[in-house]
């Protein structure tokens, strides 16, 4: 049975699709109902509230966190407000969810795309998130439009519809170009799923206009795991193995040379909770040995301490994303190399709370991939503690 059938497990903050009951998840997890801690779950609430009451404080006056040059901020910052685990603002908006929700409407191009000039599927493909999290009939036309620009964007080198580049499948920057990697392909599929409804509404569904058998092949074409993956800089040993790098080519992580003196690219952590993720949107079995091989190398690589390989580096992508991914996949517990199991969420929880500021908000010391900027930061950690919320 395929993984998203056999975990229907999305907690993912969106709350787009029909969350499983806890019934339902033990189920499937063949482990007893987890007794909800009332007093710990209150305690992250709390965190949730201080950190929305920061984004609402923050807001530029023209409607816009951080940087109007990137929308995709915009739309983190209102996700998180949709995702707000009591549902308080998705009726009855503030003023800064309903300007916020004016500014990124204003960013609607021509071609379908959500953005203002570069990084256009980054942008589009987390604004078209925060309008299917705004549940608005008025938004569907928007959201239909972006999925289209969004499909059009999957690379196909060399011989049309043959995948013979490891680039083919997968989804880069924009607008389309002969670059893809792992990060943007998330982010794509990611909004490709959450409004799959309102495009069969239509018949307009990713069957008809992604090719997923592309998809899988860019996908295993990041991953160190050389029984899938046959380029030269694939590595099997234990610190790589089945984990994944950011494109073919590149490693953000580097290089390493092993005993035989193979360059190897090195498997590092944010990138491969986005692996997995990819995996489960694709809809691979759960079975599969793809998808065994980033668990393990997940499981063996667990910190909460820094993101592996890349110390802090993208630290708080690495809490926002391992949540995402261990939810959808539909662990309660992670059994680590060592052979202790650990309640993630708590974990995570903590190590979240223990980092919010006194004003509500979090930041990175580190300034790699924007983590210095709040309003990017404590988007993800209030995402990330929305999705931990729905599980206690």
């Amino acid at each position: 049975m395929n993984l998203m059938k056999r975990c229907s497990l999305f907690l993912l903050i969106f709350a787009l699709a029909t969350v499983p009951t806890r019934a339902e998840q033990a189920q499937f997890s063949k482990t007893p109902l987890r007794k909800t801690d009332v007093s710990f779950r209150n305690e992250v609430g709390h965190a949730i509230s201080r950190g929305l009451s920061w984004l609402e404080a923050s807001q530029n006056t023209n409607g816009f966190w951080s940087t109007a040059d990137h929308p995709a901020v915009t739309a983190l910052a209102l996700t998180a407000f949709m995702g707000e685990p009591t549902g308080r603002y998705k009726t009855n908006w503030p003023a800064p969810v309903t300007k916020g929700y004016a500014f990124l409407l204003g960013n609607v191009q021509p071609d379908g795309g959500i953005y203002r000039k570069e990084l256009q599927n980054y942008n589009t493909s987390l604004s078209t998130l925060a309008l299917v999290s705004a549940r608005k009939p008025e938004y569907t036309a928007i959201i239909r439009n972006a999925r289209q620009w969004l499909v059009g964007q999957q690379i196909d080198l060399g011989e049309p519809g043959k995948t013979d580049s490891p680039f083919d499948g997968g989804i880069g920057y924009g607008s389309k170009g002969t670059h893809s990697d792992m990060n943007n392909t998330l982010v794509a599929l990611e909004a490709l799923y959450y409004s799959k409804d309102l495009a069969q509404d239509q018949n307009l569904t990713e069957a008809k206009n992604l090719n997923w058998s592309a998809v899988l092949h860019f996908i295993q074409s990041c991953q160190n795991l050389p029984s899938h993956n046959k380029e030269p800089w694939v590595s099997g040993d234990e610190k790589n193995k089945g984990g994944f790098i950011y494109e073919p080519e590149e490693s953000k992580a580097g290089t390493e040379t092993n005993s035989t003196g193979k360059v190897a690219l090195r498997s590092y952590g944010s990138i491969s909770y986005a692996g997995l993720l990819s995996y489960i949107y694709a809809d691979l079995n759960r079975e599969d040995a793809r998808v065994g091989a980033v668990i393990d190398w997940l499981a063996n690589h667990f910190s909460l301490e820094e993101n592996p390989g890349m110390g802090q580096q993208g630290f708080y992508y690495y809490l926002h994303l391992m949540t995402k991914a261990l939810s959808a996949y539909g662990v309660d517990q992670l059994e680590l190399k060592d052979g202790r199991k650990i309640d993630w969420r708590k974990e995570v929880a903590m190590k979240l709370i223990n980092l919010q500021q006194r004003n509500g908000s979090w930041e990175n010391s580190n300034g790699r991939w924007w983590e210095k900027d709040p309003a990017l930061v404590t988007a993800y950690s209030v995402m990330a503690l929305e999705i931990i919320w729905r599980g206690l």
